[in-house]
């Protein structure tokens, strides 16, 4: 069976507003249905599988209720100055006390990355005009049995793969150059994740270098 989270619905008080606030971040408009007094639209982050809809008569929801939609990134720091360039009002960057999303201590957001740097440890906030919050949660490295294998049928595309690893193999030069002895393929592994995850090659190549830092 296969079944994949393709929508969230989003409570707004005002569509227009909200349809100006969500162009701005860089999400991307599909749909802006009207019917009668029935008014829908969907938006969908930059490379997400999943959508948000709001809209007129979408829902019974109080605006601003939605309190945590995350946002999967690989670069927190490149991901919030972006949003932060195209005018959305970020929080500073920021780790759980108890671990992601665990809110039943005392003070259970602490100013700054995650002291020991892990990849799902890491967060920045921001909300939309109602209120609705949003997450980034940055996420390097995925831990095993977090993806789902491909059941799709057919060879890979071989001269796609060679182009790739050429690509890296050139990235990974720059980094050779201005660093010690270690293991190419620790280098190559976040790489080419980064890319095949729809990053671009500088973006890439920074979650490399983080990753070799840690």
């Amino acid at each position: 069976m296969n079944m994949k989270l393709e929508v969230v619905i989003i409570p707004v008080s005002d569509v227009d507003r909200a349809k100006a606030f969500y162009e701005k971040a860089g999400f991307r408009l599909d749909i802006d249905l009207v019917n009668g007094d029935f008014r829908a639209l969907q938006f969908t982050p930059p490379q997400s599988g999943a959508s948000i809809i709001f809209g007129k008569g979408v829902t019974a929801a109080k605006p601003g209720s939605i309190d945590q939609l995350v946002l999967a990134v690989d670069d927190l720091d490149a991901a919030r100055a972006d949003l932060v360039a195209r005018g959305v009002k970020m929080s500073e960057l920021f780790h759980f006390t108890a671990g992601p999303f665990n809110y039943s201590v005392d003070s259970p957001r602490v100013t700054g990355r995650d002291p020991e740097g892990r990849s799902y440890f890491s967060f920045a906030s921001f909300e939309d005009p109602d209120g609705n919050r949003w997450l980034l949660q940055e996420i390097t490295t995925r831990l095993p049995g977090r993806e789902w294998e491909s059941t799709r049928g057919g060879a890979t595309n071989v001269a796609t793969l060679a182009e790739l690893l050429h690509e890296t193999e050139q990235h990974h030069g720059d980094y050779e150059k201005t660093h010690g002895k270690h293991n190419w393929w620790e280098w190559y592994a976040p790489y080419l994740s980064a890319r095949q995850n729809g990053s671009s090659p500088e973006e890439a190549a920074g979650a490399a270098d983080r990753y070799m830092e840690r």
